[in-house]
């Protein structure tokens, strides 16, 4: 059964505000504690692996054969020395990242590892390789890919085993249903959606005149513009008497809604607080009835 997965992206502290250690300590425990078992990291959560970091602690007190936790980890984005982001798909730079995140998360091997992203500069056959090699090495169990259309995601299968691909899927963004997901399961990988709640704006809790503290990110995004945003909060307040309905929340319904999409086998929905991850946690594969309801507002 597809299932919910922390995206520790948040505890960062890049783009919405910034985290105390404690506190992201504390809704990593939260997480745990509410049956999350999986958690989806890269090596560049934090300008120096602060996310990482932070999950390393904690899996280091919690992991245990009685309480197995995966970790799917990304390679091939990390920042300049003045905090631009930028991809780097070489076959050193992903092997020496991976290792490196393996440091920081005092673990030996992911779960799943990642390309993040397709570097225009590399030949996608030799970052699948070498994210294949580090496979062979014992440092992964699975490897796919991340951020990659239909076409690249078929070079990388066509390459390497290929198990798993992460792209963006929500209420308000439903592209990836249409070509990504249906080749994803002709090539065998499953799909790890992101932005299932879109940054917070399909969990209910944004109102139609925020604003947004300097330096978040938030607004440059399209969806948090005009007359999109308009719509987006038109669909917000369909789900909300939906949730009411049926005694659950926004927030779960949005990311039950991706749950239920066909070749998704996880969420991942971020979280700053242990408050938000247990809400989070708690959503399930919608019904059929509820999907019904939930296409009629957002079709």
């Amino acid at each position: 059964m597809s299932h919910v997965i922390m995206g520790v992206w948040p505890l960062a502290g890049i783009t919405s505000g910034a985290v105390e250690p404690e506190t992201a300590r504390a809704t990593i425990d939260a997480a745990i504690d509410a049956g999350i078992d999986t958690f989806d990291t890269a090596y560049s959560y934090g300008y120096q692996g602060e996310a990482e970091l932070r999950l390393g602690e904690v899996l280091r007190r919690r992991r245990s054969a009685a309480k197995p936790l995966q970790v799917i980890g990304k390679v091939g984005q990390r920042w300049t020395a003045d905090r631009q982001r930028y991809t780097d798909g070489s076959p050193q730079q992903l092997t020496r990242d991976a290792e490196e995140s393996l440091r920081r998360l005092g673990i030996e091997r992911f779960d799943c590892l990642l390309l993040h992203a397709v570097d225009a500069k590399v030949d996608l056959r030799r970052s699948a390789e070498a994210i294949d090699a580090l496979r062979r090495r014992g440092l992964a169990d699975r490897i796919g890919i991340s951020n990659a259309n239909s076409e690249e995601l078929q070079r990388f299968a066509g390459q390497v085993s290929c198990s798993a691909i992460q792209c963006p899927l929500n209420l308000l963004q439903q592209h990836t249903l249409e070509s990504l997901l249906p080749t994803a399961r002709r090539v065998g990988a499953g799909g790890y959606v992101y932005w299932t709640l879109m940054k917070g704006l399909l969990a209910g809790r944004i109102s139609r005149d925020q604003t947004f503290e300097p330096g978040d990110s938030r607004p440059g995004y399209e969806i948090f513009q005009g007359e999109k945003r308009r719509r987006a909060h038109d669909v917000v307040d369909g789900l909300e008497a939906i949730a009411a309905d049926a005694d659950t929340t926004v927030a779960r319904l949005a990311i039950g809604w991706a749950l239920a999409q066909p070749g998704v086998v996880g969420a991942l929905v971020g979280a700053k607080s242990p408050e938000q991850i247990r809400e989070n946690a708690a959503a399930r594969p919608l019904d059929q009835s509820l999907l019904q309801r939930i296409a009629r507002l957002a079709g």
